[in-house]
């Protein structure tokens, strides 16, 4: 195991333990989640070591990075996801003209090949072999490893997302710091991550699937990903809700925390963390949209 000294976002080395969770997916294990007394920052810590990471995402139940329907949780999510994809392309359109974009956790490909469906010129980086074969097979699509990051031409991107990838990241501001020297001067960042501030997280605790340890290993909310991202010199413009993650988040958390589904519940629970959101806006997942800011 790891022991992280100092605070991600703000380098204190004063954080206490703020909740102990299992890893209901893979290892049972118990994980620690700290939070920095200074800035508020959440993060799994201790964690496993970079190189012991990958046999936590071994199981057929994960399935961001899978096209399985075996159950009815896996047809629910594969409808919902064609759904949002749809709504990324657009939002992308909306935010920039069409170029070079770059998906960095493409998983399956299924957002690129949507992208590249509508003009766009794609390149997707992805970790994980069983994933980035099935895109580059089954989609044609251009898609590296994670080492082929430094590979890629600095200053070349319209556009760059991250979706529900960097809580993953265990380098998290040398990755940010990748991701800037990519990214075009006037090009825009897209990144999506649970916030460890909405009203599901607060009401299922130690239960809540977001917190997803130890896959997981940073838990932001819209306060600390914006500090973190002002250090590297980009300027949050928008922030969007997922709603529909609070759906998924609480069916997996009932689960977690009765030991069985409970749609009603879920969905019950799902609303009312979305209307919560709608007077504080801290929904179950965001949109971060930042944009670099010329020093």
């Amino acid at each position: 195991m790891e022991n992280i000294a100092t605070c991600p976002v703000c380098e204190s080395i004063s954080f206490t333990e703020e909740i102990k969770c299992k890893d209901y997916l893979v290892s049972k294990q118990d994980f620690s989640v700290c939070q920095c007394k200074s800035c508020g920052f959440k993060f799994t810590n201790p964690r496993p070591m970079a190189k012991d990471l990958g046999q936590y995402y071994e199981s057929d139940e994960y399935i961001s990075h899978s096209n399985t329907q075996k159950s009815m949780l896996d047809k629910i999510y594969q409808v919902v996801r064609k759904y949002t994809i749809s709504k990324k392309v657009n939002l992308i359109n909306s935010l920039s003209k069409k170029g070079n974009i770059l998906d960095i956790g493409c998983g399956t490909g299924e957002f690129l090949n949507a992208c590249k469906q509508n003009g766009w010129q794609v390149t997707g980086i992805e970790p994980g072999n069983k994933a980035r074969t099935f895109a580059i097979k089954q989609y044609s699509l251009q898609v590296g490893e994670e080492s082929d990051l430094t590979t890629l031409t600095k200053n070349s991107f319209d556009v760059i997302t991250l979706w529900h990838v960097l809580e993953h990241v265990p380098n998290l501001n040398e990755r940010i710091k990748e991701i800037k020297s990519l990214l075009k001067k006037d090009g825009v960042l897209l990144i999506a991550v649970p916030n460890a501030a909405a009203w599901d997280a607060q009401h299922y605790k130690q239960h809540w699937a977001a917190y997803d340890v130890p896959r997981h290993l940073y838990h932001f909310s819209p306060t600390t990903i914006q500090k973190l991202f002002a250090m590297h010199q980009f300027l949050l413009s928008q922030q969007l809700p997922m709603k529909f993650d609070s759906f998924y988040v609480s069916l997996l958390s009932e689960k977690y925390m009765h030991g069985t589904s409970n749609y009603i519940a879920a969905f019950i629970k799902g609303l009312r963390s979305n209307i919560n959101a709608m007077s504080t806006g801290n929904y179950s997942s965001l949109i971060y949209v930042f944009r670099n800011i010329e020093i």
